[in-house]
């Protein structure tokens, strides 16, 4: 059994907070003790007690025992940038050591911790990494969502295809409905289905409102515990 999962995204905006708290929900369901982490995150909003992130709320306020939120959210950016620029701006280096560091202390206390990026997979953290470098330092599986939308398929498959040659392991995907006029949301799920080398989990409906029940429903994590 694996100590938690990676959730990145074909892109920003698809989807992967609120599939991240409902697999936290799901999995609380079925008795297991689970933690949310964002460990990076840009589009912050000044607080009393500091700079936090409506996405890394979410996670803390799902997990399953109070986290600090500094533990949750360790790098927190306040423009809605691509975030090796927001650290840069902010004199501030991502150390994926210390993220790693925060997400072992967190796991020891959790049967799953679920991790979500920021962005992409390719998305750059640093001078030298990225997202990827990111889910091979904390050693997890992934979960990849696919915001279903115009240009779904091509960004589906490129990011697996990435996923695969950085030596991590796609588990699954989720197929997440983000454009409901979309034409033939079906067979663009189904192609990516045939072509992606990982088992759809499920397809998760088009919402306004943040419904963890709803979204949970939709996802079937027989085949991940």
């Amino acid at each position: 059994m694996a100590n938690g999962f990676f959730i990145t995204g074909t892109d920003t905006g698809i989807g992967k907070s609120w599939c991240s708290a409902a697999l936290i929900w799901k999995l609380q369901q079925q008795g297991f003790n689970v933690a949310g982490m964002k460990p990076i995150a840009s589009g912050c909003v000044e607080t009393a007690e500091g700079l936090k992130n409506e996405d890394a709320l979410l996670l803390q306020q799902f997990s399953s025992q109070p986290i600090p939120y500094s533990e949750i959210n360790p790098y927190a950016f306040k423009p809605a940038i691509a975030p090796h620029i927001a650290a840069e701006q902010a004199d501030i280096c991502i150390n994926l050591e210390s993220i790693k560091q925060n997400f072992d202390v967190i796991s020891s206390r959790f049967d799953f911790t679920i991790v979500e990026g920021v962005g992409g997979w390719l998305v750059p953290l640093n001078d030298q990494q990225s997202v990827a470098d990111l889910a091979t330092t904390l050693g997890l599986p992934v979960i990849m969502v696919v915001g279903i939308r115009l240009g779904c398929i091509n960004h589906a498959l490129l990011t697996a295809q990435q996923i695969q040659q950085s030596g991590c392991q796609l588990v699954g995907w989720i197929a997440n409905t983000t454009d409901v006029e979309m034409k033939e949301i079906q067979r663009n799920i189904e192609t990516i289905d045939a072509m992606v080398d990982a088992p759809l989990l499920g397809t998760t409906p088009f919402l306004k409102q943040f419904d963890q029940q709803q979204l949970a429903a939709a996802i079937d994590i027989n085949t991940l515990i």
